[in-house]
């Protein structure tokens, strides 16, 4: 037997219900022999036997193609009935017959549901059997479609299994994704964080300090990129953007933090903010926090150098507003349209290209929040308003 059609013969050998389609066949015409066949174009393999005769074929077993009539029946399509072989006009001096020794033959095309053919459902005997009639041929038909509707629900299960499978690894996949960004990259970040700002509270001359700012500045743009990746990664491989909302807490503090923070890698830029809110505000400190600092870091990435980038908060009737405002050329109408998604990336000036991930991060924070980010762009100003219904 070759292995090539195992599946075939393993696929028929699940389907329960074939040997008692096998035991119903022989037990209706009277014939010894019935067989679930797979046919192609150049092999017939039986899948499940029932054998009485002493046939001599089992379940692997195969015939050449060409000695049986299973090839006209691949070709045609159609049934081929024989009740008594030497009364037979058209088969009466056929060679399969004569090969095979048989005088009754009956046999069904299987054909799935895509209409792929599959084989036949057939039987024989060296006696003459009643088989041109509407209940035996009904019979067959049923059985064979029966057949083919179990090989299809079975093919599909297994696919659904092996997509169960590819989403357990997927799974496993994002945890160690998700791992490595949380742990194995933040943890030197943050270190290296800590070690600028002790580096900075001790003497140092004015080179060195310049060579701190410098380290401390591009671990907190690594820091962002990797939150606004570990972001992206839990948005597409499940999870999504997940908030701790604190409702006694002060977002104040955390804003002006950000602030601070990203003024301090660019001291020569002005950023004006206006805060004009009471706390506490009901939402995630810290996501509003990431927020604002994509936005602020969009904002000095690609606003005019010398013109102030303006931050202001307010709560306006119902919501939380947070915008940040820059002078500069204006963003095109198509860009505006495509902004807020992965990847997509503006010009910039030399050395400060990004992943563009920031705004889409940002507003998929605005959105787990109930809100909206929005985009408004002139030749006068470009402002980006995140705008949150309060929750009291």
């Amino acid at each position: 037997m070759n292995d090539d059609f195992q599946a075939d013969i393993d696929a028929i050998g699940r389907i329960d219900a074939v040997p008692m389609i096998l035991d119903v066949i022989c037990r209706t015409t009277g014939m010894g022999f019935s067989a679930v066949a797979r046919v192609t174009e150049d092999r017939w393999v039986a899948c499940q036997v029932l054998d009485s005769i002493d046939f001599g074929l089992e379940p692997g077993g195969e015939l050449s193609v060409k000695t049986t009539l299973c090839d006209q029946i691949r070709d045609t399509g159609e049934a081929v009935v024989i009740e008594e072989v030497a009364k037979d006009e058209r088969y009466a001096l056929h060679h399969t017959p004569a090969i095979y020794g048989f005088q009754s033959y009956i046999s069904m095309p299987i054909v799935l549901p895509d209409g792929t053919f599959f084989g036949t459902l057939c039987a024989i005997d060296p006696r003459p059997a009643r088989l041109d009639n509407p209940e035996v041929i009904g019979m067959f038909k049923l059985f064979a479609e029966l057949i083919a509707f179990h090989l299809h629900a079975n093919e599909r299960l297994a696919m659904t299994e092996a997509a169960l499978v590819d989403e357990r690894r997927i799974s496993e996949f994002r945890e160690q994704f998700v791992a490595v960004l949380g742990h194995d990259l933040r943890n030197p970040v943050a270190s290296i964080q800590s070690g600028t700002r002790m580096l900075l509270r001790s003497p140092l001359d004015e080179k060195a300090k310049s060579i701190v700012k410098l380290i401390r500045g591009s671990a907190v743009r690594m820091s962002g990129l990797i939150d606004n990746v570990l972001d992206l990664a839990r948005a597409r491989l499940g999870g999504g953007v997940v908030l701790d909302v604190d409702e006694a807490e002060p977002l104040k503090p955390t804003l002006i933090q950000v602030v601070d923070e990203l003024v301090s890698i660019q001291p020569d830029r002005l950023v004006e903010t206006h805060f004009d809110f009471e706390d506490p505000v009901k939402c995630d400190r810290v996501r509003i926090g990431q927020l604002l600092s994509n936005l602020l870091g969009n904002a000095l990435m690609h606003g005019a150098e010398d013109s102030p980038v303006r931050i202001r908060a307010s709560i306006d009737g119902d919501a939380f507003e947070l915008s940040v405002s820059n002078s500069g050329d204006p963003i095109p109408l198509e860009a505006q349209e495509q902004l807020f998604l992965p990847f997509f990336r503006r010009e910039a000036r030399p050395g400060q290209q990004g992943l563009g991930l920031g705004l889409y991060i940002a507003s998929e924070i605005a959105r787990v929040h109930g809100g909206t980010l929005e985009v408004a762009s002139t030749h006068e100003e470009t402002r980006f308003t995140f705008r949150m219904p309060l929750v009291r």
